[in-house]
């Protein structure tokens, strides 16, 4: 099972960049900084959506996160995931979290995936990663 930001997404924003940018040689200087900051900012989501492909996959030894830095393997004895919700200003977010951490004097990791990064809700990721371990006799989930 995997997981990635969903490629007709990534296709619009590389666009939207790239109209931006072409918008942005026929403005004025302060125009071109401004509209072309925003084209570079969205060309370069696009390609960090492209390089993390697939964000999360899981199998029967555990999970993988891809990140800018290379891939981080978590075994499923050691993983505990749930779904963190929070409100601010009136705007409900949830993210998918992986939490390493076995107890106070662990440094362990913490992974905080979003729907754009998993290309699902985060639910649903958590309830396949719950099946996935629990099918295998491993991972513990919070509710």
């Amino acid at each position: 099972m995997d997981w990635s930001a969903p490629g007709a997404q990534t296709a619009v924003l590389a666009a939207a960049g790239v109209v931006l940018g072409v918008v942005a040689v026929l403005l004025d200087p302060l125009g071109r900084l401004l509209v072309g900051g925003a084209a570079l900012l969205l060309v370069a989501l696009a390609a960090r959506d492209r390089l993390l492909r697939p964000r999360l996959s899981a199998g029967p030894a555990g999970v993988a996160v891809r990140t800018l830095t290379g891939t981080v393997r978590l075994p499923w004895p050691q993983l505990r995931v749930g779904v963190r919700e929070t409100r601010r200003l009136g705007v409900r977010s949830r993210l998918l979290e992986l939490d390493t951490a076995a107890g106070p004097d662990d440094d362990g990791m913490l992974i905080l995936l979003g729907r754009r990064d998993l290309g699902a809700p985060p639910e649903e990721v958590a309830r396949a990663l719950q099946d996935l371990a629990s099918r295998g006799g491993h991972g513990r989930f919070r509710p």
